[in-house]
């Protein structure tokens, strides 16, 4: 049995144990993951007890992801880059972290939409923990310039410099968006879709054929999708990078390589019933 949780406030609602479940389903595995409901003063003592009783590892959630990234004895270069994990691997010598975020867009953007990073120029809305999890990850692939653009421009500016020696970045407040663009892709990396909002996007951001791509999903990503219907622009929600993450997390706990589509088309088509 491979013991595994996915710790968050909330978390009642997280997909990642049906999807984790169906991974394990292609190997023959049997695992236990677990929704956790944490809080600051708990998380630690939550996730020791975890480990203490033979589990493998976890995934973190908001708000914990800063916090599991400094209790980890060592981790990748994405979650150092994030300054946040969303992977914790219980090993002998001392926990390990890691990002998967930034894997899970950029293999969903290419397996999904089929679109391809390389020599094109990219929007990031939003400056905080969702957009630190996947920059580095996009500037790998070898975009002609990747703009951030926060409504608190220092913000922006403070992520752009943490990530300018990977390649060219910029940032810039959402007044001042217009001038930057027209994008290729823009990747909504804010929570605004949670409380009903949508960036606000005109179609002058866009180039033809461009992609907007939401990395919420469900409810939370229904604002944007209308936004981008009426405006005429390709959109595409975060679900697939949500399995995709999931996927990679799923690999560093058990050295296996899940199959992503057909979790995907499951969740889809439970989704639509």
């Amino acid at each position: 049995m491979i013991r595994l949780a996915v710790f968050g406030r909330p978390v009642a609602q997280s997909l990642s144990p049906r999807i984790h479940g169906l991974f394990a389903r292609q190997f023959g595995l049997e695992i236990d993951y677990r929704a956790i409901e944490a809080t600051e003063q708990s998380f630690e003592r939550q996730v020791r007890e975890l480990a203490d009783s033979g589990g493998t590892g976890c995934n973190v959630t908001v708000p914990f992801k800063n916090l599991a990234w400094r209790l980890a004895a060592r981790s990748s270069e994405g979650a150092d880059r994030a300054r946040a994990a969303n992977t914790l691997h219980f090993e002998s010598d001392g926990w390990s972290a890691d990002s998967t975020d930034g894997p899970g867009l950029v293999g969903d953007l290419e397996s999904g939409p089929g679109f391809a990073i390389n020599g094109k120029k990219l929007c990031l809305l939003g400056a905080g923990g969702a957009a630190g999890s996947v920059l580095a990850a996009l500037l790998a692939h070898k975009p002609e310039h990747v703009t951030i653009a926060n409504r608190t421009l220092p913000k922006a500016e403070a992520l752009a410099a943490s990530h300018a020696d990977l390649g060219p970045v910029s940032a810039c407040s959402l007044d001042n968006l217009a001038s930057a663009g027209p994008f290729d892709l823009v990747v909504n990396a804010t929570s605004l879709g949670h409380g009903g909002a949508s960036p606000g996007i005109r179609g002058s951001l866009f180039t033809d054929g461009a992609l907007c791509y939401d990395m919420n999903y469900g409810a939370a990503a229904l604002p944007l999708k209308q936004a981008c219907s009426e405006l005429g622009v390709e959109y595409a929600d975060g679900l697939g990078m949500l399995v995709g993450q999931a996927a990679h997390s799923f690999r560093i706990w058990t050295g296996r390589s899940p199959e992503t589509r057909p979790v995907l088309e499951r969740l889809r088509a439970a989704a639509r019933e």
